[in-house]
């Protein structure tokens, strides 16, 4: 199952677009989640407050309806399943994210203020999400159907390029492997980098023998590099956590950087 954060708003159309079109891709049904603060659904308060709380509930059944109807109108065979929840959005998706094998959102996030590149709903979920994450920002994805994923050597490493290489294989699509270095990386220079990048590609190179693989090595930032790359890719794959993350963090730097800035759909491989 894919679940989708529906929220009213343009890049949350667009993230329900994405999954529509995801789910039908991996013969699985979508389910469709707004959320409001739990006290609108429940019965009690009265006066002004009761007619808010009818309006916020109206509200997101209606959210939820366009989103079922933009779902249908990309894909018409997807099974869609809508849910009005009650409580905070960011804990909301992470739990029923238990149950799911995708959580998509927009990058503005339900609930996100003006002036924040991305919403503190797609930062939360990110972070702790039970799945993998995809987050669909506002610009559109780019022409080519290319997946970039970038590779770290990071204890990550292996489900991140596990995702990549399905991604490829049933979008028919050419993988961009892209690994940055710079001087001071402890792994060496450009030709230990390039010879860690085969090492990692190997096997999986024999288990998708028909995707077509192509690989970087480029000097330079991480988030620069992979921006670059994923600038006109249909699909950009990152772990969560880097490599050298520091102990008690959620989102790597890197992965919490191309949130805000990825040009394309970005998915956070978290694993189980």
């Amino acid at each position: 199952m894919i679940v989708v954060g529906v929220d009213g708003l343009r890049p949350g159309v667009l993230a329900v677009e994405w999954a529509a079109r995801e789910a039908v891709v991996r013969a699985v049904p979508l389910r469709l989640v707004n959320v409001v603060p739990a006290w609108c659904l429940h019965d009690g308060p009265t006066g002004a407050v009761a007619d808010i709380g009818a309006w916020m509930r109206n509200g997101g059944k209606s959210a939820l309806a366009e989103a079922a109807a933009a779902a249908r109108r990309v894909v018409g065979t997807v099974a869609v399943e809508t849910s009005l929840l009650g409580g905070d959005p960011r804990r909301e998706l992470i739990e029923v994210s238990e149950d799911a094998d995708l959580l998509v959102v927009g990058d503005s996030g339900m609930g996100a203020l003006r002036g924040l590149l991305v919403g503190s709903v797609a930062l939360g979920v990110a972070g702790h999400a039970h799945c993998d994450v995809v987050v669909v920002r506002a610009s559109a994805a780019g022409p080519r159907p290319e997946v970039v994923v970038g590779v770290d050597g990071s204890a990550a490493q292996t489900a991140v390029l596990d995702f990549a290489f399905r991604e490829a294989a049933v979008r028919d699509a050419e993988l961009r492997a892209v690994t940055a270095w710079n001087w001071r990386d402890p792994l060496g220079g450009p030709e230990a980098s390039e010879r860690a990048l085969a090492e990692a590609l190997a096997g999986r190179r024999e288990i998708f023998p028909d995707v077509r693989v192509r690989t970087e090595v480029v000097e330079g930032s991480p988030v620069d590099v992979l921006r670059h790359a994923a600038a006109q890719a249909g699909l950009l794959v990152v772990g969560s956590r880097g490599r050298g993350v520091l102990a008690g963090m959620v989102l790597g730097s890197v992965s919490q950087a191309l949130l805000h800035v990825a040009p394309c759909p970005l998915v956070v491989v978290r694993g189980r």
